[in-house]
């Protein structure tokens, strides 16, 4: 295997304790969203949500398309609900013109 494979982050690099702590319930429950929300205590919808989110963020940072780290974070924060759609698109095209600006100007020694 490569260097360049062996340093790559997975998917699971990119979950916080509370997001592991929620996927070793989730396969203890066998997958079941409704023993899941009977242990934490919250309603089904609330659990599906939380499921929801995590897939997505998943699928975030899954995409190899992604390659900037700046943009894998912060589709990550938006897809946990951290951040609205409004702020990851400011985020996002602030990112964009600074990389943009930084291969128009020439560097200087």
């Amino acid at each position: 295997m490569s260097g360049d494979l062996t340093n790559r982050k997975t998917w699971i690099d990119y979950l916080g304790e509370e997001d592991l702590a929620f996927v070793k319930r989730f396969v203890l429950a066998s997958g079941s969203l409704k023993e899941m929300a009977k242990g934490y205590g919250i309603s089904y919808p609330t659990v599906r949500l939380r499921l929801d989110r995590l897939i997505e963020k998943i699928k975030v940072v899954e995409d190899h398309q992604i390659v900037s780290p700046f943009e894998r974070m912060a589709r990550a924060q938006y897809a946990e609900g951290k951040i609205d759609i409004h702020t990851l698109k400011l985020l996002l095209e602030a990112h964009r013109e600074e990389l943009e600006n930084r291969h128009e100007t020439p560097d200087r020694k």
